[in-house]
Order: C-alpha cells, then structure tokens, then sequence
C-alpha cells in the first residue's frame, strides 16, 4: 500500500512538470531551434507516465488476483475431513458395542446416526494432524521407535476417537448430575431410560473402551496426557459441586473450572496429536495452546448461549445454568457493575424470583458484551498459534491451518 502510494505520488510529480513545461512556455518557442530538445522532455515525461500508469494498473490486478484467492481459499472444516469422519464415526460405533444389551443401547445412544452431532472434536484433531504434517527438524529431540510405529496416521485418528469417546462419556455423567433431560435436542439419556444408574454405567464403560484404545498406542506420554484429562473432568465438576460463596464469584475460579471440564480435553488431545508426530515441545505447546484457547473461547459462547438462546437452537433448555445455581462468566461480569447481585448469587436460584431479577441486572450491564469480547481474545490466541506453526509450502498442511483459524470465527459467531 505504502509502494502504491509513492508510485501514484511520482506518477503526480512527473505528470504536473510534464504539463509545466508544456504550459509554461510560449507557443511559438517550441517552433526554435531548441523544439527538438524539448519536445523530447515532453515524451520522456509521457514515457515515465506511461510506465507509471502501467505499473500501478499491475499492481491493482495484482492485488485484486491475491484478494480473488484468498476468497477462494476458504474453507469449510467439517467438508474437509468428512469422508475421514465417516470412517472414525463408523469404528467409534463398533468400538462401543457391548454384550449386555442394556448397557449396549446405552452406550451407542449418542453414537447413532443423527444424534452423534457435528464431531467437532475429532475435526479439529483431524485437522491438526494435517497441519502438523512437516518435516520434523534434525535437531528435535529423538522418540521412541514405538511412538512411530504403524501408520501414524490411523494412531492419530484413534486419539480422535477417543477423545469423542471421552467427552461423550463426561456428557453422560453430567447430565445424570444436572438431572438434564435434554441433549442436543433429543431427550438426555438418563431420561429416555428412565436410570440415571445406567446412565453413569454407560459412560464409565466408554472410558473403559477409551483406555482400551489409549493403551494400544503404547506411547507413555500420550496415555499419561490423556488419563490427566479424565482427571481435570472430575476436578472441574467437583469444583462446579462444592464451591464456597467466594469461589462461586471469583473469575479466576470460574476460569480454571472451565479449562478443566471443557478445554483440558481439546488441548491435551492436540498436544498428542503433536506427540505422536515427533514433534519438538515447542510445537507441541503450539497445539495444547491452540486447543486450549478455542475450548475456552468455545465455553465462554456457550455461557452467553445460555442467556441469549432458545431451548431449540441450543437443544436444551436455555438458563440451564442459572437455574442450576451455576455462576458463569455474563454474571460474574455484571456483579462487578451491580455490586448488589452478590447477594442474590449467596442467596441463590431456587426462587425464579431472583431469576429473574439477576437477568435484569445482566440486561442493564455489559456482561454479555464482555464475555464475549473475553471468547474473542482467547479465539485470537488460538489462531496465533496456528500462524507460529512452522512454516511449510504443502497446500494441504496450509489449507488444514486456514480450517482451524476458521473455525475459531466460526466458535465466537455461533447460535447454538
């Protein structure tokens, strides 16, 4: 821009000393002995014009081409890897089969087709894998020949698979703990079986299986990653369960139960996917920081979502959260404006009384507005990441990283 503003500023110089000299001297003197020589001031004028005018008009073309591909460039992230998502989605439902059949049908409920949801775990895993896919550097650190074994590409796919088992699992269980009865817009297990007992049973054995399949990859790191994973989920909810009236109101607090119950998952997984690479622990943080990042970013939406939605966009019921003595970030926010609310958080939301009077405190404050300011910083923070990446000229490794800083916009701009 600033190269074409001092083309266009030469080209304005040249151009006005061509018309002085043009208009600066009478008419008949062109017709002396030094016509010539001027006249050949004149043209070379006009030459360097013309070569100006030329240049600029290239360089517009030039930008408007570069502008044209990188409007063609984009990319939907579930499209690219949706034929691999069909075959993960096809061995997840045979890996949670069971014998008895109860358990069976509890265990499949949202692995069938039309309920299993968008996969978003395993596409941005899937992803990952792609945009990881560089040559690793003679100076990073030796792995063990186990780690590389096989095709590196089916291990890593499984570590897609059993991050979807995983969460699935934690979505069982919380829907026991919250007595949900809704799931993404169908009824929540433990409503549709009328057991919150086979509920729980169902998700401990996709753990089960989840170990199975993390054992197979007999990489220590990884399986040690993963197994802090199931830990940071039972750590949030019990941090979620048992909070003290100044934890309840403290964002720190409510920050670290989040990365544990919702983003620990996304950003330890990645950080696998690294691992199994050979990656150097530099690039390997890269990846825990950029599923880090968007799983906050994507809670935080999700918090707001709460508040802002319907029951049918969300699939579940909206205020859920509130409604549950649950304390998130939109409140938290607007108790630092309405100090006053505190003692509506401490009295708590059994009343839809102080229900409602909180969301007139949250309607009159910016705490909508912050939180998701506070999604689109940490959504910033995970396409960072994906632009440290080391630099590689593969146009698939390229277009995977554009899916995943897409799908940080598309996180932060999501209804439901």
């Amino acid at each position: 821009m600033i190269f074409s503003r001092g083309l266009s500023q030469i080209s304005r110089n040249r151009f006005s000393r061509c018309r002085w000299l043009i208009s600066s001297r009478p008419i008949q003197q062109l017709h002396q002995s030094n016509h010539i020589h001027d006249s050949q001031k004149v043209l070379g004028c006009r030459v360097i014009h013309s070569w100006v005018s030329n240049t600029l008009r290239g360089i517009g073309q030039q930008i408007h081409q570069q502008s044209t591909a990188v409007a063609e460039e984009q990319v939907d992230p579930f499209s690219l890897v949706a034929d691999e998502l069909s075959l993960l989605t096809n061995r997840l439902r045979s890996m949670v089969v069971a014998e008895v059949p109860k358990l069976a049908s509890a265990a499949e409920y949202f692995f069938k087709m039309g309920v299993e949801g968008k996969r978003f775990r395993p596409t941005v895993l899937l992803l990952m894998a792609t945009a990881l896919n560089v040559q690793i550097p003679k100076s990073a650190p030796q792995v063990d020949v186990d780690s590389l074994s096989g095709d590196l590409r089916t291990r890593q796919q499984c570590i897609a698979e059993i991050t979807e088992m995983i969460h699935v699992a934690s979505l069982l269980h919380d829907d026991v703990l919250d007595d949900a009865d809704t799931r993404r817009g169908i009824g929540s297990l433990n409503f549709v079986m009328g057991n919150k007992q086979l509920a729980v049973l169902a998700g401990d054995f996709l753990l089960s299986r989840a170990c199975v399949a993390l054992a197979s990859l007999k990489n220590t790191e990884v399986v040690s990653l993963l197994a802090t994973v199931v830990e940071h989920l039972v750590t949030g909810e019990t941090m979620q369960m048992t909070t003290s009236s100044d934890e309840r109101c403290s964002m720190e607090y409510y920050m670290q139960k989040t990365y544990y119950k919702t983003a620990s998952l996304i950003s330890n997984s990645c950080k696998a996917i690294a691992l199994l690479a050979g990656h150097t622990a530099e690039v390997s943080v890269l990846a825990f920081d950029y599923g880090k990042n968007l799983g906050l970013a994507f809670q935080l939406i999700d918090d707001v979502l709460d508040f802002t939605g319907t029951s049918a966009t969300l699939g579940k019921g909206s205020l859920s959260d509130i409604r549950h003595g649950i304390v998130t970030a939109p409140i938290l926010y607007a108790m630092e404006e309405f100090p006053q609310l505190r003692t509506l958080v401490d009295r708590g939301f059994d009343d839809p009384v102080n229900v409602e009077i909180a969301l007139d405190y949250l309607g009159k404050s910016r705490g909508i507005q912050r939180t998701r300011e506070l999604a689109r910083k940490h959504a910033n923070l995970a396409s960072a990441a994906i632009d440290s990446l080391p630099e590689s000229d593969d146009e698939e490794v390229q277009r995977s990283r554009r899916a995943l800083v897409e799908l940080t916009h598309r996180v932060i701009t999501r209804t439901k």
